[in-house]
């Protein structure tokens, strides 16, 4: 099993510099997510081959690797002229992962849960341009369902990747997201499986609690979605059993599965909370 950072919260730390600060924390992997100077959400990437190559060179000099990397684009959005943008995107962004000498993309299901059906039927329309693509260039897709996306449950996240019926995409389990999913958490990670290969790590508090009136937003009934990426150990997300799970599951015995640290709320102590964050996860993974 790989321990990544997702180096967000630094994401002001010049590129070529972001690897060495990577090793200063800790982790010898990190899961690239966007930046305005590299991959930007939902555009085109903004860098070229002597960028890329730039980047390799840093990696290689501070002994850090890209465990993976982290896309957002509108590939399952209704508007079917950004949907074609984003298979363009994605196509390119492929070919940077191989040049980073990654095998691994990650990302969301996109679309929108107010037009599901239409969603989806896009999503596969992706996919069919998009596996081929995965598959000649030996690079894996993990998905996890989002807030806000057109699947935001965990049971139909797992089910959505058993009918794309491809030994190049896996369920990723992102925690802060747990309340989103079903709050079952245990649930959807067993029925998951050997497919669940990916994991985020953060807390979050329980948007459904006290009634539903944990968060009270205006007006009633508006389609807001909450939710935090915190320390471990600051929110609702029950660690002593999302870890026994995994123990349970045989998780870190795999070499090919990722777990991240993926704290975004604390930019005001990032050092500090990324620092923790690797403790935590040590401690509770020092008996694997």
């Amino acid at each position: 099993m790989k321990i990544a950072l997702d180096p967000y919260m630094f994401r002001s730390t010049p590129l070529l510099e972001l690897p060495g600060l990577v090793a200063e924390l800790g982790y010898e992997y990190l899961e690239l997510s966007p930046r305005e100077d590299f991959m930007p959400f939902f555009l085109m990437h903004r860098c070229d081959d002597a960028t890329v190559k730039a980047f390799k060179k840093a990696l290689d000099a501070a002994g850090v690797k890209v465990s993976s990397n982290l896309p957002l684009y509108r590939w399952s959005g209704p508007d079917e002229d950004e949907r074609q943008a984003a298979v363009r995107y994605w196509k390119r962004a492929i070919e940077i992962t191989v040049q980073l000498e990654c095998t691994v993309r990650n990302s969301e299901f996109n679309g929108r849960p107010e037009q599901a059906s239409r969603s989806e039927a896009k999503f596969w329309k992706s996919i069919e341009e998009l596996l081929p693509v995965f598959e000649r260039e030996g690079v894996e897709l993990r998905l996890e369902p989002h807030p806000d996306d057109f699947v935001e449950d965990g049971l139909v996240a797992v089910d959505m990747i058993r009918g794309i019926n491809s030994p190049s995409v896996s369920f990723l389990y992102c925690a802060p997201h747990t309340f989103h999913m079903g709050g079952n958490m245990v649930e959807i990670m067993e029925y998951a499986g050997d497919l669940m290969t990916h994991l985020h790590l953060a807390d979050a508090f329980d948007h459904t609690a006290s009634s539903g009136l944990r968060y009270i937003t205006n007006p009633p009934g508006n389609t807001v979605r909450v939710h935090q990426h915190l320390d471990i150990g600051q929110g609702e997300v029950r660690w002593d059993l999302f870890f026994q799970t995994l123990k349970k599951l045989d998780f870190g015995a795999k070499a090919e599965n990722i777990m991240t640290s993926c704290v975004f709320a604390w930019e005001d102590r990032a050092r500090e909370s990324t620092l923790f964050m690797r403790e935590s996860i040590d401690k509770y993974t020092s008996g694997w």
